[in-house]
């Protein structure tokens, strides 16, 4: 369970919590390899913190898996309204683990989930511009929209910039599009689509980085291999 740092430092006797503040402050205390700040939490169970060299809480050995997500689950790890979640479908792993990065609720497929707080940063954080690239079924003026979608726009008022956009196939009144990303910001591809002038009838995550959806089959999940997770980390 997540707990504010100074706590989890003082409870392995190296400090008083006010001097492990103290040492936050300073640039002293690292969580996965990252400097702390001050106000941050972390699980001692997963987590590796170590304060000046010395290893505090050593994380738990790292699972790395992917889920093809069905439509209809939500991307979190519990709901307090009874939702149907994407933990439903990982019951059997027998570690605490979390969903990395968020797919909305109707769209489906490549989901990563994982107890390192290091790779889930490295992997969903827009600063290290992971590519993610959606199979988008769309209804709407194909032709004129791949122009549009291969500008830069405005969305929630941020600048956003897709990396590659083509079309997959074309059917009566609409087709399926390939469009790949780098920031991941809510809901981001259907906005953009929307923004163009297209309705979105289905969108599938077919990958991350280097790592394929390829053949999973929807509601299924496996462990990386560990050339996958060094490949994803690269």
């Amino acid at each position: 369970m997540p707990e504010r740092l100074q706590k989890i430092i003082s409870s392995h006797g190296l400090t008083s919590r006010r001097e492990a503040e103290r040492l936050i402050r300073d640039g002293r205390v690292f969580v996965n390899g990252v400097k702390a700040v001050i106000g941050q939490s972390a699980d001692a169970g997963i987590d590796e913190i170590v304060v000046d060299g010395t290893l505090v809480a050593a994380k738990s050995d790292g699972i790395y898996i992917m889920l093809n997500k069905p439509r209809g689950y939500l991307t979190s790890a519990g709901d307090d309204r009874g939702r149907k979640t994407v933990m439903d479908l990982v019951s059997g792993v027998g570690q605490r683990i979390y969903p990395v990065g968020r797919l909305d609720m109707e769209s489906e497929g490549l989901l990563l989930l994982t107890n390192d707080g290091l790779f889930a940063n490295t992997v969903a954080h827009p600063s290290f511009n992971k590519t993610k690239t959606y199979e988008v079924r769309v209804t709407g003026d194909l032709e004129h929209a791949v122009q549009k979608l291969r500008l830069p726009m405005l969305v929630d008022g941020y600048e956003v910039h897709a990396k590659s956009v083509s079309i997959v196939r074309k059917f009566a009144g609409g087709g399926v599009l390939s469009v790949s990303i780098g920031e991941g910001r809510n809901r981001q591809v259907r906005k953009m689509c929307s923004s163009c002038g297209l309705e979105v009838r289905a969108l599938t995550r077919v990958s991350i980085g280097p790592l394929e959806l390829g053949s999973l089959e929807v509601g299924s999940w496996r462990h990386l291999t560990e050339s996958e997770r060094k490949a994803l980390c690269s």
